[in-house]
């Protein structure tokens, strides 16, 4: 199949960083050697930081990809090949991940270790964003120690850090807009406000979560704007429509494109209608009792932070020369931490949305800690103190931490953070797929394993990639078993894998079972076992093919976690599609 590319791999690589990096970075031309080293070496810093992150991430290049990266990675291939978003594949998510997968593959190939080089790119270059942002809101040092800070934790397994989520990609956009921002308020810079508004709407695009970096600026904007005497009602009036033109635009291209490929409706219903019911599912309570496990689990890793945020908070309070950029912070780190509340969820990766803010956080605290030792000590002596201790902490974090960043392979990462999860039986299965099976074959998977789909190279059969949808206690949940089915015995999928891993369904007890009564009898009609995959609590997999099927146990004595590979019989009757 001819597969479609787009050159914005050359956009990205060559336009947008040439320009971004001179608006954000001017500084004076220097005119001696000690100038140039003064300019030199902050970035000499920052080469170490991103040489060691990059280092860890370049270790797990092969690490199995999750779902979500399944997911993205299986829209991006299809994107590839000339196929729109919500055609063959459908979710909640905005597609703008989606496109992202599509160009590092485009660059980088279309494998595990393409998706986790892009990632290397996008933390990369998202941490230079957090060192610009910091030292333009605090100074050199508050920029340093934020993007070595940002640096640690968005690598770390207590966000998810390896795998290559959305958010990483929602904030490679909301910090250079929220730096750009900055300097159109400061100097009533229309262009920058325009270009922030564009990254804004990108940050959008990515996911859903975005939308609270884009309620920051409009906010933080007219709330500047507003506050200037005499109040400039007109002028006010039009930068507020070219932000917010320029904050739309990226979502009103996206769907004038996805109206003319004819996947509008189900977009919409996906990313807004669903979206809406899925987001209203969680109490607040319970969404409490989360985040309150979630700190609980991780405080050892962050004690120490939370402790000097907190002081540094204090002790900037003290000092008028910054109120101004303080309230900027506080406004911008309010935001963030909203994103990561999203429904009430609170997931491990929904905190890569709060990291850049944490980060800055903790920049100015220790730049508010060294003013403070500079008044009975020698600035460089303060400078030394501060650094060292800020060194300390992030040292405590690193190492314990170390067996993930520099000693487990990335199976055994896999295994321990997703135990239970069928991420690196997913590669052997579609190994076993993409080679008795032609590239116009459709598979289904009834289970939420996307990944399964982009490994085995196959189209799916229906566009129902995760199956938690079928199992909520939301309205559309017996209509969408219902499609499953019908788009599944349309298609009739040369391979169907059904997943009995509880994670990938999420049954509850008020759960309609429909589609389980469906498969099995349209499996025993249809279909015969060719491999079945035992995950068992401790140890390997124990992967069963074709012949050594027939002598295994029974499918009911099957361990709790398993997978079950099926093939359409030769030469059966058509089953008519069920009616919705």
């Amino acid at each position: 199949m001819k597969r479609r590319f787009f050159p914005a791999n050359k956009l990205l690589r060559e336009i947008i960083p040439c320009y971004f990096i001179a608006q954000m970075d001017k500084q004076p031309t220097a005119t001696s050697p000690r100038n140039s080293f003064a300019r030199l070496w902050p970035w000499l810093v920052i080469l170490i930081v991103l040489l060691f992150t990059g280092f860890i991430r370049f270790r797990l290049l092969d690490m199995p990809l999750e779902r979500d990266e399944g997911e993205y990675a299986y829209a991006g291939q299809l994107i590839l090949q000339g196929i729109p978003p919500y055609e063959l594949a459908y979710n909640m998510k905005l597609p703008g991940t989606y496109y992202a997968y599509a160009l590092g593959m485009a660059i980088f190939g279309q494998s595990t270790a393409g998706v986790h080089a892009t990632l290397i790119v996008v933390n990369s270059l998202t941490i230079i964003f957090v060192f610009l942002l910091a030292r333009k809101l605090f100074g050199v040092m508050a920029g340093l120690v934020s993007c070595a800070s940002y640096a640690v934790f968005s690598v770390s397994p207590s966000v998810l850090g390896m795998a290559a989520h959305a958010n990483h990609f929602v904030v490679l956009f909301a910090v250079p807009a929220t730096l750009l921002l900055w300097k159109a308020v400061e100097s009533n810079n229309s262009k920058a406000l325009f270009f922030s508004g564009l990254l804004y709407g990108m940050a959008f695009l990515m996911k859903q979560q975005g939308i609270f970096f884009d309620l920051f600026g409009i906010c933080f904007f007219i709330g500047c704007e507003i506050k200037k005497r005499p109040a400039p009602w007109f002028d006010l009036a039009k930068k507020c429509f070219s932000f917010g033109v320029a904050m739309l635009l990226p979502f009103g291209l996206t769907c004038l494109y996805l109206f003319f490929a004819g996947v509008f409706p189900r977009f919409w219903f996906w990313t807004f209608t669903y979206a809406r019911s899925y987001a209203a599912e969680e109490s607040l309570q319970s969404g409490i009792q989360v985040l309150c496990t979630y700190l609980k689990d991780t405080h050892i890793l962050y004690l120490e932070f939370y402790i000097l945020v907190i002081a540094g908070l204090l002790l900037a309070l003290r000092n008028k020369t910054v109120r101004k950029q303080l309230i900027f912070l506080t406004a911008f780190s309010i935001c963030s931490g909203l994103a990561t509340a999203t429904g009430f969820y609170f997931r491990r990766h929904y905190f890569i949305l709060a990291l850049p803010a944490f980060a800055i956080l903790i920049g100015l605290a220790i730049t508010s800690v060294q003013q403070l030792l500079q008044i009975k000590m020698a600035r460089n002596a303060s400078i030394i103190v501060s650094l060292i201790l800020f060194a300390a902490i992030l040292g405590r974090n690193i190492f314990i931490q170390r067996e993930f960043f520099f000693q487990a392979s990335g199976n055994q990462i896999c295994q321990t953070i997703y135990r239970n999860f069928p991420f690196i039986e997913s590669i052997g299965i579609a190994r076993y797929i993409r080679e008795h099976s032609s590239e116009n074959d459709r598979i289904a998977i009834l289970g939420s394993e996307p990944q399964i789909y982009f490994y085995a190279q196959r189209r799916s059969a229906t566009g129902y990639i995760y199956t938690y949808a079928l199992m909520e206690l939301q309205p559309y949940a017996a209509k969408m078993q219902r499609d499953m089915i019908s788009e599944i015995e349309s298609n009739k999928p040369e391979y169907i894998v059904l997943v009995g891993c509880g994670n990938s369904w999420v049954i509850r007890p008020s759960s309609d079972l429909a589609i389980f009564d469906w498969f099995k009898k349209y499996s025993k009609e249809f279909y015969e076992i060719t491999g079945i995959i035992e995950m068992p609590s401790t140890g390997e997999a124990i992967y069963l093919w074709d012949n050594d099927v027939k002598n295994h146990q029974e499918i009911a004595q099957l361990s709790e976690h398993y997978l079950i590979v099926y093939k359409r019989k030769s030469a059966t009757k058509t089953v008519p599609a069920q009616n919705n």
